[in-house]
């Protein structure tokens, strides 16, 4: 998504420094993933980087950093509902389909065949989106060999030596960056489905991290690079790599791209389905949501309920947007920038809450102080520009809107503990216990029956927590593995 409409988005703000300012994002990140790992490699439950938050800082914060994600995830999720709309018309025009479909029936096809595939098993849902991000980068990168190609060893200075380019810009360009290279947290959220996660979870928030970021970078400096051979700015494309594909003699290009683009907007929004709801789904556990959002499938053993509606109300505030007039490419850019809000919120509260948490464990070095100290500093970077200078309206509204959010989110927990006594001491409680039996249960598993676990016909199921009403477990399904 980044290729086909980010960068070009980007380059609003940052102009010919738009590869640095995903550089600066993916170092950001990356101090950001370093305290993310203290808890990673150590424990492992469904919607992890909330519960490690809790664990830091206390179940309060625990809570708001997940709500913080919910939001996020949604706001993802339906920018690529929004993504899937504009490249499947693309896609169409391209084949010589003429006249224009609406957006509606792209929304309900996305959205229901992401529903469908989420609902069944996470392994299907995991290893499509792979398979399907792997065909569009395959055709992204196809595409910028050829720009390559056919300037030889040309090197753009402009871009290397950040000609024009306004550091108060940068900041706010930083955020759409943020929207781009968000995600490498989601493999916290399904710790508890992972194999060997204390050893693969870890792994997979790092890679995934540093090679979406150099991909990004690459693409960045391609696409300026392209541009401006072309006598063009990037900005003025809307749908940068369809133009690209024309200008440099291989229009044929126009429909692998967009049916690139188009699954790999679909696979985004698959992957966001599946990892707010399975914030959702210890969420609801506790108290915070409805609880009835807190069930597991039968045979499929996936959060059914949270999945069912959370992908409803992503369908539905989708088709409300374009129902007042957006478009789809303004529900793309204003819901990803949104999103952005609530990782920055999660990514700081990670940041605060890892070296606390190491203290608690009496492992505290200055080396985990140096990283939360620079990850910190890094994202005061984007908070900032998203303040000051000021954007256009309405842009500007977005943080208070998100901040309205957050305020709705402590509310919520405020009545909690106004009317259920010992509410916030009972999530506490529920996390630590979730946490430690996750990774003794992965450690005693993996040390005595290491061909079995995750062997056909091994199940995940959930325990009920003491009090708990019959049928509701306190605890995630993933986070209690039974070897049969």
């Amino acid at each position: 998504m980044t290729a086909v409409l980010i960068i070009a988005l980007a380059f609003g703000d940052s102009g010919q420094g738009t590869w640095a300012a995903y550089l600066f994002g993916t170092v950001m990140l990356l101090f950001v993933v370093l305290g993310l790992n203290q808890f990673a490699r150590r424990s492992a439950t469904a919607g992890s980087m909330y519960a490690y938050t809790a664990r830091g800082l206390g179940p309060s914060a625990g809570v708001l950093s997940g709500w913080s994600l919910v939001w996020s995830y949604w706001g993802i999720a339906t920018a690529g509902l929004a993504g899937f709309a504009i490249f499947a018309q693309e896609f169409l025009s391209g084949i010589g389909v003429h006249g224009t479909v609406s957006p509606y029936v792209f929304f309900l096809i996305s959205g229901f065949v992401c529903l469908t595939i989420a609902w069944k098993d996470i392994r299907i849902s995991s290893l499509l989106t792979l398979a399907l991000e792997a065909i569009s980068v395959t055709i992204i990168l196809a595409l910028a060999g050829v720009v390559l190609f056919k300037h030889g060893l040309s090197v753009d200075t402009g871009q290397l030596q950040l000609k024009g380019v306004d550091l108060k810009g940068m900041d706010f360009a930083i955020v759409i960056c943020i929207f781009s290279l968000v995600g490498f947290e989601s493999a916290t959220t399904l710790g508890g489905e992972a194999k060997r996660p204390l050893r693969n979870v870890p792994r997979a928030v790092i890679w995934s991290l540093l090679i979406t970021g150099a991909f990004m970078v690459f693409m960045s400096y391609i696409e300026v690079f392209a541009t401006n051979h072309m006598g063009k700015s990037l900005g003025s494309f809307t749908t940068p790599l369809t133009a690209i594909s024309a200008a440099y003699g291989v229009s044929f290009f126009k429909v692998p791209v967009a049916l690139g683009a188009m699954v790999s907007f679909f696979s985004l929004s698959l992957s966001c389905l599946n990892a707010g709801a399975r914030i959702i789904f210890p969420l609801s556990g506790h108290g915070f949501l409805p609880r009835q959002a807190h069930a597991v499938h039968a045979r499929n053993q996936t959060p059914h309920v949270a999945l069912a509606s959370y992908g409803g109300v992503i369908l539905v505030i989708a088709m409300v947007l374009h129902a007042t007039g957006t478009g789809p490419l303004t529900i793309f850019g204003d819901a990803g920038t949104l999103a952005a809000f609530g990782f920055l919120f999660a990514y700081f509260m990670i940041t605060v809450a890892a070296p606390v948490y190491m203290r608690k464990l009496g492992e505290l070095r200055g080396r985990h102080v140096l990283v939360a100290v620079l990850a910190f500093a890094c994202l005061m970077v984007p908070t900032v520009g998203s303040f000051y200078p000021a954007p256009a309206w309405p842009i500007n509204l977005f943080p208070y809107i998100f901040l309205g959010y957050m305020l709705v989110g402590g509310a919520r927990l405020y009545w909690m503990h106004r009317t259920q006594l010992g509410a916030l001491t009972g999530i506490q409680r529920d996390l630590e216990r979730a946490l430690e039996v996750s990774a003794h249960e992965i450690a005693v598993s993996e040390e005595e029956h290491p061909h079995h676990l995750h062997a056909p016909g091994h199940v995940l199921r959930p325990e009920p927590a003491a009090g708990a009403p019959a049928g509701v477990s306190m605890v995630s399904a993933s986070a209690v593995r039974q070897i049969e």
